[in-house]
């Protein structure tokens, strides 16, 4: 047995002492002005260092405080709107194979002796905005190689079962995590953003509509080419 836990067992054995939850409450309520005191009498550093991780803390309470206010004032019927919204398209491939880390990067060993290995590379397909600017390349974690990069997609429209190449406005969701939609990795079932400009689609107001949602449907880092189904 550990020798550490002496205390516990004895509490175990024979409970706590009768005022131990009413000394807690006190002690409880004097820290409130030790802190008052500390944060008045600490000079210089010590002073700064203080104040600035009260000042966190304050920070982080209002926010949970007005989030858990905002929290109940959501009514059932907003709660209602979002769920029928989340479930407006019936998507071709409702389930995917989830791709895992290694499969996703590879590791680039960097440095003089390349003994530093936080850098990666995607080895995926992937999406990136045309006013993108890369990082410097010592600095830059997550490397998306130029050969991966697709700007264009083979969008079939499922109603008039013609293909269009249309350009790609953006990722919206990746299935395997916010973190792969964040970076523009696009991967079997991915939802993405295209340009129907070319389409003449228009709503039922008479405006036109330029971009629609679609659902790649292979792998793009396989075929070298994007393919996917317009969710109409």
């Amino acid at each position: 047995m550990p020798q550490g836990d002496y205390i516990e067992l004895h509490r175990k054995r024979f409970g706590r002492r009768p005022d131990h939850f009413e000394r807690k409450r006190k002690k409880d309520a004097r820290e409130v002005h030790k802190r008052s005191q500390i944060a008045q009498k600490a000079l210089g550093i010590k002073g700064k260092m203080f104040a600035k991780k009260r000042y966190a803390e304050k920070a982080q309470m209002k926010k949970t405080i007005s989030d858990y206010g905002a929290c109940w004032i959501l009514s059932n019927t907003i709660k209602q709107k979002r769920k029928e919204k989340a479930g407006k398209w019936e998507v071709p491939l409702p389930k995917v194979r989830p791709v895992a880390e290694d499969e996703m990067f590879r590791v680039i060993r960097s440095g003089k002796r390349k003994t530093k290995q936080w850098k990666r590379m995607v080895t995926k397909a992937t999406f990136v905005g045309a006013g993108f600017t890369r990082k410097p390349p010592k600095y830059e974690r997550f490397i998306r190689p130029s050969g991966l990069r697709f700007t264009k997609a083979h969008v079939t429209h499922p109603e008039l079962k013609c293909t269009f190449n249309l350009e790609i406005i953006g990722v919206k969701k990746n299935p395997n995590g916010p973190m792969y939609t964040s970076l523009g990795v696009i991967t079997k079932g991915t939802i993405i953003e295209v340009n129907v400009s070319e389409l003449g689609l228009v709503t039922p107001a008479g405006k036109v509509v330029w971009g629609k949602y679609a659902q790649v449907t292979n792998n793009p880092e396989n075929d070298g080419c994007i393919n996917g189904v317009l969710l109409v």
